[in-house]
């Protein structure tokens, strides 16, 4: 009897019915902190992911419509207008004014001067007015330089000086002013192309918060098991995979990109650095050089037209990686806590 009595004494005791009142009181309060810090970490990691994703694709973007094509007609106006100067010393020095088809090359690379700038103007920032203009007047010269002067034999070498002035004078010349816009083009292609700290911050930020969300899915899982008798809730395993989906599949896929783009990048710099031959025999090859780097970098940026299937697909999975936790955690708390109050 002495015994039953102690058994009821310790099986109603103050301290025994807290414990069994409590137990459940801090089981709900345990998941309701997982929650809350799981959906805190989820949209902190889907906006970081979706604005570094969003930079990334934006870059490769950029670089492929409008900074490497203009890089690119930059390179090959300035080629074409020393082609064209070139052809056209060749004319008056062979004594060819006059002749039947002479000046068609000088003409058409002239030609392709003017419709390659004319085709870049909408994809820099830069004023090509200035530049344009200057070559329509250097265009002139050099018409007026291989036009027939019966009666003053020696105005083709003046008009060609005048002409090679326009093309040459420093700082203020054709050939200057196109260095210069080459300059600023390739200076913007390498800031598109490069990864900066802002944007390694944003992935380091998106990565941290996803690691986090991951070890967290681990506790709430191992919670519900053990302290709730639960099987592992189908909402928090799929989070959880889709998880370590978005921390792998958009950072590989990043710097594949970066990696692509530096190629481009490496490209574009060289088109640049043969587009500044002077003279010479070796303009034809410049020029071909130049067609045949320009395609590499089409074929390289194009490689990167599926970082848009990835961005949209970062989109929608960062929007499921907030959705899915707070239904696993959601619906079992209301059904055995919240519905009890």
């Amino acid at each position: 009897m002495t015994a039953g009595r102690a058994a009821s004494r310790l099986r109603y005791s103050p301290a025994a019915f807290w414990r069994r009142r409590l137990s459940p009181w801090r089981t709900r309060r345990l998941l309701e902190a997982h929650l809350l810090v799981l959906f805190l970490l989820t949209a902190v990691a889907a906006t970081a992911l979706f604005l570094s994703c969003r930079q990334a694709q934006h870059g490769a973007e950029a670089l492929a419509s409008r900074e490497a094509p203009a890089v690119q007609g930059l390179a090959a106006a300035r080629l074409a207008v020393l082609r064209a100067d070139q052809e056209a010393h060749a004319l008056v020095r062979m004594n060819l004014i006059g002749v039947a088809g002479s000046g068609e090359t000088y003409r058409s690379q002239l030609s392709a001067a003017d419709q390659g700038l004319s085709r870049i103007a909408d994809r820099t920032d830069q004023d090509l007015g200035t530049v344009k203009g200057l070559l329509t007047t250097y265009s002139n010269s050099l018409g007026l330089a291989t036009s027939l002067y019966r009666d003053h034999p020696l105005m083709p070498e003046q008009k060609l000086q005048e002409a090679e002035s326009l093309l040459t004078r420093e700082s203020v010349g054709l050939t200057h002013r196109l260095d210069a816009l080459q300059r600023v083009q390739l200076e913007h292609a390498e800031a598109t192309a490069t990864m900066g700290p802002w944007q390694r911050g944003g992935w380091w930020v998106a990565e941290l918060a996803l690691a986090a969300v991951a070890l967290t899915l681990l506790s709430a899982l191992f919670v519900l098991r053990d302290r709730c008798g639960r099987d592992w809730n189908p909402y928090l395993l799929a989070a959880f995979v889709l998880t370590v989906l978005l921390a792998v599949v958009p950072l590989m896929t990043t710097y594949s990109t970066v990696d692509d783009l530096g190629g481009a990048l490496a490209d574009l710099r060289q088109i640049t650095d043969v587009s500044r031959r002077e003279d010479g025999p070796g303009l034809a090859e410049a020029q071909q050089l130049v067609t045949e780097k320009s395609e590499e970098v089409r074929e390289e940026t194009a490689e990167n037209a599926w970082t848009d299937t990835v961005y949209r697909g970062a989109l929608v999975g960062s929007t499921l990686a907030i959705v899915l936790p707070v239904l696993g955690l959601g619906l079992r708390l209301d059904n055995d806590y919240w519905r009890r109050r």
